[in-house]
């Protein structure tokens, strides 16, 4: 299996060069044999709508949550608050498969789920941390504790944190990928703090006093609150946009729908290179390689194992053109199961158990995540057993990918690149 290595810092929208479809998968018709490929896409468009719909109304609790641990900061609502943040999760990771592949999504993904992060950007940081960085000179900037910043050899203001501050001025500032201000994971950072655990038990466990006014641990606890609430607001406003360019008449719909062929490629595209070098390579493959839990996906919170339960189901959903919303309904119609078993019955019974497979080897570590040890420690050096569950995951992927890409192939459609990585392709480079 050959793909092109588009690495993760590289943030980079995946080419298409595609071929034209089959007879019986001709645009606009659906035949007695499969529906027309309109079909196939609308229901992909509508499971995207419903999955930002979900993703949106969750980010809405967290939102009340993170009001309700401002106006009483203790323990209670410390923890509604982390509970509603791993429940905004579930709905948002099943929506990344929707990233590669559609230009609007992937421009846009790095507002709201950008990692990992130099937290010491946003708040204070235990002294293991460091002071500084050679790439990254606003490393210990330290934004809740300091009004007055310098950027860029800018003076800014930041005396009041707002979420235009947060947005325009400090994601990405001086063109740094790990100066991450916005998004899942500033708002999880702000709500556990780090964890120094490595790959022991525990994941953060930043005090509710943290945004008290009235027994402040931590310092400047009004500004730790603002800037969470900043945060917070940011991704309700982010996640509406994302909501609105899937609508009827939303401009990610109607790209999609521009060209039937394209879009069909940009299905496959986002299933396979989910499943390959963002998800088994970038997230998977190099944390277990390197042990290193700095490479966890949702590192603060030990989340891990449920975000990548839910980008796997992710990909299932689109290929079955299947979603189960928050609310217990389902979005279901023309999928691209149906267009590979109108084509290659026996290839699209192979994919379906491939998925299952790997959603089978994604719940073994998650259920591992709830009853065990968390996913830093599955990774960890040294530890057997939860080290081979994580590469039965991984495994699962590589495998359900190379069946996509024979998708790919039977749907005649040409060219399509995959995200690779390093971790997978060429592994003596991680630690060179």
């Amino acid at each position: 299996m050959t793909f092109t290595i588009l690495h993760n810092s590289q943030r980079a929208f995946v080419g298409l060069a595609i071929g034209a479809l089959a007879s019986g998968l001709v645009a606009g018709s659906a035949t007695a044999s499969g529906p027309s490929a309109e079909d196939v896409l609308k229901t992909y468009a509508d499971i995207a709508l419903a999955g930002y719909e979900d993703s949106l109304t969750t980010a809405q609790a967290l939102d009340a949550a993170v009001d309700g641990l401002i106006a009483e900061s203790n323990d209670a609502t410390l923890l509604a608050a982390r509970a509603a943040w791993i429940a905004a999760r579930v709905p948002y990771q099943q929506t990344e498969v929707f990233r590669f592949g559609n230009a609007i999504v992937d421009d846009w993904e790095g507002r709201v789920n950008a990692w990992p992060l130099d937290e010491g950007l946003i708040d204070y940081v235990d002294a293991s941390y460091g002071s500084e960085s050679d790439e990254n000179g606003l490393y210990t900037m330290n934004v809740i504790a300091n009004p007055s910043l310098t950027i860029n050899g800018q003076a800014v203001d930041a005396s009041t944190i707002t979420p235009t501050l947060l947005s325009e001025t400090l994601q990405e500032a001086e063109e740094v990928e790990a100066n991450v201000a916005t998004g899942y994971h500033a708002i999880e950072f702000l709500l556990w703090g780090q964890d120094l655990n490595g790959t022991g038990p525990g994941a953060g466990t930043r005090p509710a006093t943290d945004f008290s006014t009235t027994d402040c641990t931590g310092g400047n606890c009004d500004r730790r609150a603002a800037y969470l609430k900043a945060a917070s607001t940011l991704l309700i406003a982010d996640l509406e946009e994302m909501v609105a360019n899937w609508t009827v008449d939303g401009a990610a719909r109607e790209a999609l729908l521009a060209d039937p062929t394209t879009g069909i490629a940009a299905i496959l595209t986002g299933m396979g290179s989910l499943s390959y070098g963002e998800l088994a390579g970038e997230r998977m493959k190099l944390g277990l390689l390197l042990h290193d839990p700095e490479e966890e996906h949702d590192c603060f919170s030990d989340n891990t194992y449920n975000s990548h339960y839910f980008d796997q189901m992710g990909v299932r959903n689109v290929y079955s053109g299947h979603y189960l919303r928050i609310d217990g309904s389902v979005v279901s119609g023309p999928s691209v199961a149906d267009l590979v078993a109108a084509k290659d019955k026996a290839l699209d019974a192979e994919i379906a158990a491939k998925l299952d497979a790997t959603v089978a080897a994604m719940a073994a570590m998650k259920a591992r995540g709830e009853t065990v040890e968390a996913y830093d420690q599955m990774i960890g050096e040294g530890n057997d057993a939860g080290n081979a569950v994580v590469q039965a995951a991984i495994d699962g992927l590589v495998d359900q990918a190379r069946s996509i890409e024979r998708a790919v192939a039977t749907l005649d459609l040409t060219a399509i690149d995959f995200e690779g990585s390093d971790s997978l392709d060429n592994p003596n480079a991680v630690f060179q």
